[in-house]
């Protein structure tokens, strides 16, 4: 039994690795093409996670961050039983929670990230008017709509205070959600088998 997880954990990293290779090929897509057969390996799987709207955020596809979670965790479950043989349900739910917490503290990061580029764009007054600030507003737009209409309710906010408090907010949300997923995995860990 052991012997097979090890080589369930070898194949899904392995599959990891050519999915990565995919994508980061896809971000050259005017100067380098996609091999075919890579198409054939990774479009299947990832087109799956494809199907559900909310992976998508504006021109950001997310589709491939949750097929690669799905795999990290498959890949976790596997080596945990070709190394021990046994594997607990408290370990499997905290396995879960930690590449749930992985994505979301991604994209938290990430939006954090974009607001403080709109910050800075807009205490700099720069041109915003090219593709890559069209992409920036095109994702921290329903952010920033978000963020304030939880914490204004109704009121128009300058947008000034709208991209400080955003950027306030996100940090707070990363740290309490951090301690969160901290304190419940220990909680799960320690789950009868």
């Amino acid at each position: 039994m052991r012997q097979i997880m090890s080589v369930l954990s070898t194949l899904t990293s392995l599959y990891m690795l050519i999915i990565f290779i995919r994508i980061i090929l896809t971000w050259f897509s005017g100067n380098i093409r996609v091999p075919e057969f890579l198409s054939r390996i990774t479009d299947p799987y990832l087109n799956w996670f494809r199907r559900f709207p909310g992976l998508r955020i504006g021109y950001m596809d997310l589709s491939p961050v949750a097929g690669l979670a799905i795999l990290s965790i498959l890949n976790q479950i596997f080596s945990t039983l070709a190394r021990f043989g046994v594997i607990s349900l408290g370990i499997i739910l905290t396995m879960i929670l930690q590449a749930l917490w992985s994505i979301l503290s991604f994209l938290i990061i990430l939006l954090f990230i974009i607001v403080i580029l709109r910050l800075i764009a807009y205490l700099l007054n720069l041109n915003i008017y090219g593709v890559f600030w069209r992409m920036v507003d095109t994702i921290s737009q329903p952010v920033l709509f978000r963020i304030n209409r939880i914490l204004f309710g109704g009121r128009i906010v300058k947008f000034l205070a709208s991209l400080l408090l955003s950027a306030a907010a996100l940090i707070v949300a990363y740290f309490i959600l951090r301690l969160a997923v901290s304190l419940l995995s220990g909680i799960l860990l320690r789950l009868p088998v």
